[in-house]
């Protein structure tokens, strides 16, 4: 079963390499990672989870190089490279969801 959590970035530009332990995730797991420019909203109780809106503006807003860490005696989790092309720092979302652990791992000649 898929699993997701959802990280507000405040301020972000430039490239920036992120690690998000969680232990839902391990090496072997397959993880999936999105991102979007975010307008928040602070307050109220009630109501979504997420405190705000995506906000699909005119910045490149992306992620790349996901790697699941977690094996041995190493913390479960994620690193990626989140991208955010514009002339001032913005606020970013990412959702990280972990789907079930890859079935095998080849290496082809």
């Amino acid at each position: 079963m898929a699993r997701s959590i959802r990280i507000l970035y405040r301020g972000q530009r430039g490239v920036i390499r992120k690690n998000w332990n969680w232990d839902a995730i391990n090496l072997d797991s397959a993880v999936v990672i999105t991102a979007a420019e975010f307008t928040p909203v602070f307050g109220g109780l009630f109501g979504p989870k997420t405190l705000g809106r995506p906000l699909l503006g005119a910045a490149h807003v992306f992620v790349t190089n996901v790697g699941p860490h977690g094996a041995g005696g190493e913390a479960g989790g994620v690193e990626f490279l989140l991208h955010v092309n514009w002339e001032t720092p913005l606020d970013v979302v990412v959702t990280i969801t972990v789907l079930d652990d890859i079935e095998t791992f080849e290496q082809p000649q």
